[in-house]
C-alpha cells in the first residue's frame, strides 16, 4: 500500500530533528540522527535500497533509489531532514495536531511536508513501477538551515563519480521548499560570517582608562549601513530576486555594565543575487569596512562560515517548463518564480545538474510560531510529485 501524507508527515514531525544553528546544544532533539533512522525505516518498507553518506558526527545524508527504465534517465526527488529550533513556538513542536484543514507542528510546512509528499509519491512508483518511468533517487540532506553542508557533499560525490546511488548525473533535480506550488528557477544566495572589534577593559567609573570595543563596533555598523543604503543599491538587479542586500542580525559582548567592553562581535547577512560571487561580495564588504574605519587593526573578520551562490535560470528552464506543466494540470499555480531566500539548490545546479525548487505550503508559515501546512497543498504536492515522477524530464 502507499503511504499516506497526513500520517507520514506527523510521523515525521514527531521525530526532532533540530539544527542547533552553530549554538552550544545538547539533548536528542538535536541534529538528524534521529530523522535519518526514520528514513531507513521507510526505505526498508518500500523495501528500496539505500545508502548512508556521513556528513559529520550524528549528520548523515541518506539516499534511495527506485530503478526505472534505464533510457529514462534519472529524477532526483530532494528534501533536507534538518529543523529550525523551537525557541519561542506557541504550539508543542513534536505533537503534530490536525485541525483546520491543516497540519500543525515543527517542520510540517519547512520542510518534513514537502518530504512527506516526495516520500508518498515515491511510494506510488514503487508499487506500481510505470513503464518509461525514470530511476528516481530520494535524496535527504542534513544541515540546510545553518550551511547547505549536506547539499554539498552529496552534489560533490555526484560530480566525482563516488556515489553509489548517482553514478551518472541526474536529468533533474527537484528540491523540496515552500513554494505554493509554482516553480523556483531563481534564487539568492548568501554569505554570512562575524565581525570583531577588540579593545580594553577598565572600571567603568574610570573609563579613560580602557577602549571600549562597542564603539568601535558602532563605526562598523554606521559603514555597513551606509553600504546597505548606497553601495548595494548600485551592484545591480535580477529580474526576478531583485538586489543585493546586507543586515546586521545578532550583537554581543560585554561582561557587565561596570566594566568597559573589551570585545564584541555581530554577525552579518549579505545576500547575493545570481550571478555574483558569495565569496568575492563577502571581501567586499570586508575592504568597505576597513576603509571607512581607517584600517583599524583592532577590527577583524572571520571568513564566512556560509558560503552560498544564488541559483539562477539557464540550465532549468526545461526542467521548470515540464514540472510547471505537470502543476498546473493537478491544481498547482506552476508559475516559474523568483524569491529572496536560499536553499540547497545551487549545490546540484553548480555540478552540472538542472535543479529548480517546488513544494507545498508557503513561506510564510516557515519557522514560525506555530508552523502549519495545509493538507489540501500536501495532496496536490503529491499527484504533481508522482505525475512528473513517471516521466521525469525530457519525457520518456
Amino acid at each position: 500500500m502507499p503511504l499516506d501524507v497526513v500520517q507520514l508527515l506527523c510521523e515525521l514531525v514527531r521525530t526532532p530533528s533540530v539544527n542547533p544553528m552553530g549554538r552550544e546544544f545538547s539533548g536528542d532533539e538535536y541534529l538528524e540522527a534521529a530523522m535519518t533512522a526514520r528514513l531507513e525505516t521507510v526505505f526498508q518498507e518500500l523495501q528500496l535500497p539505500y545508502f548512508v553518506q556521513e556528513v559529520e558526527p550524528r549528520r548523515c545524508n541518506i539516499v534511495a533509489r527506485l530503478e526505472g527504465d534505464p533510457d529514462a534517465g534519472v529524477t532526483v526527488f530532494e528534501a533536507h531532514q534538518d529543523t529550525v529550533p523551537v525557541e519561542g513556538m506557541t504550539i508543542r513542536p513534536w505533537e503534530p495536531e490536525i485541525r483546520d484543514g491543516r497540519v500543525f507542528g515543527r517542520g510540517s510546512c519547512d520542510i518534513k511536508g514537502g518530504m512527506a509528499c516526495m516520500l508518498t509519491a515515491l511510494s506510488r512508483l514503487a508499487e506500481e513501477r510505470p513503464a518509461g518511468m525514470p530511476t528516481i533517487v530520494m535524496a535527504c540532506t542534513v544541515n540546510e538551515e545553518y550551511g547547505y553542508a549536506g547539499a554539498t557533499a552529496m552534489a560533490g560525490s555526484w560530480a566525482a563519480g563516488t556515489a553509489p546511488a548517482m553514478p551518472v548525473l541526474p536529468n533533474g533535480v527537484i528540491v523540496a521548499e515552500p513554494t505554493l506550488l509554482d516553480v523556483v528557477v531563481a534564487h539568492k544566495g548568501v554569505s554570512r560570517w562575524r565581525c570583531h572589534t577588540r579593545g580594553k577593559a577598565a572600571h567603568s567609573s574610570m573609563p579613560h582608562l580602557g577602549d571600549n570595543a562597542f564603539y568601535r563596533m558602532a563605526r562598523v555598523l554606521t559603514a555597513i549601513e551606509r553600504y546597505a543604503t548606497e553601495e548595494a543599491p548600485q551592484l545591480g538587479q535580477h529580474a526576478l530576486v531583485g538586489g543585493p542586500t546586507i543586515s546586521v542580525g545578532l550583537i554581543q559582548g560585554g561582561i557587565s555594565v561596570n566594566t568597559v567592553p573589551d570585545q564584541c562581535t555581530i554577525e552579518i547577512d549579505r545576500r547575493v543575487i545570481p550571478g555574483e560571487d558569495a565569496l568575492e561580495a563577502y571581501q567586499r564588504v570586508v575592504d568597505y569596512v576597513a576603509a571607512a574605519t581607517g584600517n583599524d587593526p583592532h577590527v577583524s573578520h572571520d571568513a564566512p562560515y556560509i558560503a552560498s551562490n544564488g541559483l539562477d535560470m539557464g540550465r532549468n528552464e526545461g526542467l521548470a517548463t515540464r514540472l510547471g506543466e505537470v502543476a498546473r494540470a493537478h491544481g498547482g499555480g506552476g508559475q516559474r518564480i523568483g524569491v529572496p531566500y536560499g536553499t540547497d539548490a545551487p549545490a546540484f545546479d553548480a555540478v552540472g545538474a538542472p535543479t529548480v525548487v517546488f513544494g507545498p505550503g508557503s513561506i510564510d508559515q516557515a519557522h514560525t510560531c506555530d508552523e502549519w501546512i495545509d493538507v489540501d497543498q500536501l495532496q496536490r504536492a503529491v499527484d504533481i510529485y508522482y505525475e512528473f515522477g513517471k516521466t521525469g524530464w525530457p519525457p520518456s
